[in-house]
């Protein structure tokens, strides 16, 4: 993770929101992920989403676990709120923060892995309790910090590109999602920005639990 501020040359004509912010205000540090990763792309759409929606990033909170998706918080609002948690414990630290503060826009970030695996149980919780809250589950199908091993949303069948095949099936976060009753529930394409900042902005607004389950290609294990 990187604390690396980018350069702070700001264009004259740079294009303002309704609250005076441009789309640099919105964003973080350098990223540090590998060049054409999934989650960079993610982060650009909340970046966007935000500022399109006229959100005071001191007004947000930004929760993730541990991962490669859970680094991403740092590149994106770095005048918000954040929590770096333990691995899969993102939606319990959400859940007392949403007590604590109620008037805040929480927003947790975390990975297939972090979710669907040691961090299942606190997001089944999270749903059930109605948590108001939006979840955005950057999802490659592996687990990219400790060297590509599938994680518990990879497809049956799915290779990876050291030739190893997957032979469990995957479980879908968004069915789970569905059955325990989340309201707002949509998946998209990290590659797909004018499909996904539209329904980040429509999660940040929910009132109620928000999951986007976002397709991101890990360009090193599992393009």
């Amino acid at each position: 993770m990187t604390y690396i501020a980018k350069p702070k040359i700001l264009h004259p004509l740079s294009k303002k929101n309704k609250l005076g912010w441009t789309k640099r205000d919105y964003e973080g540090a350098i990223s540090t992920l590998c060049a054409g990763c999934g989650h960079d792309s993610v982060s650009a759409a909340i970046i966007q989403a935000c500022f399109e929606s006229n959100i005071e990033p001191h007004r947000v909170a930004k929760i993730s676990g541990i991962g490669c998706s859970s680094k991403t918080p740092t590149y994106f609002l770095k005048a918000s709120h954040g929590f770096n948690t333990v691995h899969g414990r993102m939606p319990s630290v959400a859940t007392g923060a949403n007590l604590a503060n109620k008037y805040l826009t929480y927003l947790g970030v975390s990975g297939d892995g972090d979710t669907a695996a040691i961090g299942f149980g606190q997001f089944a919780h999270a749903i059930r309790r109605r948590l108001h809250m939006l979840y955005i589950v950057e999802n490659n199908g592996v687990y990219g910090l400790t060297k590509g091993q599938f994680s518990a949303t990879a497809d049956y069948g799915t290779k990876n590109k050291a030739g190893q095949e997957n032979f469990f099936p995957g479980i879908d976060v968004l069915q789970i999602a569905l059955q325990l009753g989340a309201t707002f529930v949509a998946r998209s394409f990290s590659g797909d920005k004018e499909q996904l900042v539209p329904l980040i902005k429509a999660g940040l607004r929910h009132e109620g639990f928000a999951i986007i389950d976002v397709i991101s290609p890990c360009v090193t294990f599992n393009n």
